[in-house]
């Protein structure tokens, strides 16, 4: 069931939009100012929001300014429909600016505002399916010859014996297990591991290289890493 937030100070219109989207299964909360409306954002996750503008407390564009703020470190973007008795482009533009995804001009067509949150839940539902797609198609595992990294289980095994890595060698594996052809320099593989600036002394890749090779050659004969004189390092093919 979608979680909805009304946002509308004015009692009748609240509580027509609650009748309305209870009757289409909806699950409703409601709030009937801008700090209200942002405390329950702060407490709950919803899927969509109806925002009044001439809201009392707080504005209904410093609430959408909030809460988009809000969207940023909880991950929880939801579209937002604005409700505005304000008909002027300049307005419609503002209110879109500042994050809120549609506007509807009172009065308003009921019809018509259901038919906009159901297009809105629907780009967000296929929004999220294609994340989810994404977030598996990076968690699958990575297999190069004998050697098969599982990201998720931050475990590497080479012939089914599992290698006690470091999370920066892991790191290094994942690398290059993610582009098998490519030859990586010490610079490349310093800053995607450390996210640090490389200075051409710093041995640190060669050390770690060093090491996953003697983890390595404890299970298997076979080179897995080899170097390419005067670059850098590359899978052995």
């Amino acid at each position: 069931m979608k979680k909805i937030l009304i946002v509308e100070d004015d009692l009748d219109i609240n509580k027509l939009l609650q009748k309305l989207l209870e009757k289409e299964n909806y699950e409703v909360v409601t709030a009937f100012s801008g700090t209200e409306g942002e405390l329950q954002v702060t407490f709950n996750r919803f899927d969509l929001m109806i925002c009044d503008l001439a809201l009392p407390g707080m504005s209904g564009e410093e609430l959408i300014e909030k809460v988009r703020e809000k969207n940023v470190f909880q991950e929880n973007i939801f579209p937002i429909i604005a409700l505005t008795a304000k008909g002027a482009l300049d307005d419609k533009v503002n209110v879109l600016e500042l994050g809120a995804d549609d506007y509807m001009t009172k009065p308003f067509e009921p019809r018509e505002l259901l038919a906009r949150i159901k297009v809105h839940l629907r780009r967000t539902d296929a929004g999220l399916a294609e994340n989810k797609a994404e977030r598996a198609e990076e968690m699958k595992c990575l297999v190069f010859r004998d050697i098969r990294l599982d990201p998720e289980a931050m475990m590497v095994t080479v012939n089914d014996q599992q290698l006690e890595l470091t999370a920066h060698e892991f790191a290094i594996m994942k690398i290059m297990m993610e582009s098998p052809k490519k030859v990586f320099s010490k610079e490349q593989l310093y800053e995607s591991v450390w996210k640090n600036g490389y200075y051409g002394e710093d041995n640190t890749i060669s050390v770690h290289i060093s090491n996953i090779r003697k983890k390595i050659e404890k299970i298997a004969t076979d080179e897995y890493i080899t170097t390419v004189w005067g670059i850098g390092y590359r899978l052995n093919l």
